[in-house]
């Protein structure tokens, strides 16, 4: 083989491979799904600026692939990842505090019923 079909070769298949577009990186999916997952377990009502926050660094991952910058969106879509599970800990957390509090008053509902009554059934 010639060297100038060896180099119309490696032309045409650098050429080939440049037209493929990457794949997002699986960061944005994963990203995508905490997301799902946050607002599925109410973070909206509990976390709501940690939801926020994770959607806005899943647009600029969004828009950092769409400019090619793979890197700096595969970062933006780690971060948007971490922040929508940061969300649905403190929706966690907190829905676990109402239930404390719940619990609290219906303890001290049964004492004063008790104290009312004597103890008597």
């Amino acid at each position: 083989m010639s060297t100038v079909s060896v180099l119309a070769a490696t032309l045409l298949l650098l050429t080939a491979c440049a037209s493929v577009p990457e794949a997002p990186p699986s960061s944005l999916a994963e990203a995508r799904d905490a997301i799902a997952s946050a607002e599925q377990s109410d973070a909206r009502q509990y976390a709501g600026a940690e939801l926020d926050e994770a959607n806005r660094k899943l647009a600029m991952a969004e828009n950092a692939m769409s400019s090619e910058k793979r890197t700096e969106a595969d970062q933006y879509a780690q971060q948007s990842r971490v922040t929508a599970e940061l969300a649905m800990a403190r929706t966690s957390a907190a829905k676990a505090e109402d239930v404390n509090r719940q619990m609290r008053r219906d303890a001290e509902a049964l004492s004063e019923e008790l104290e009312r009554t004597g103890g008597k059934q």
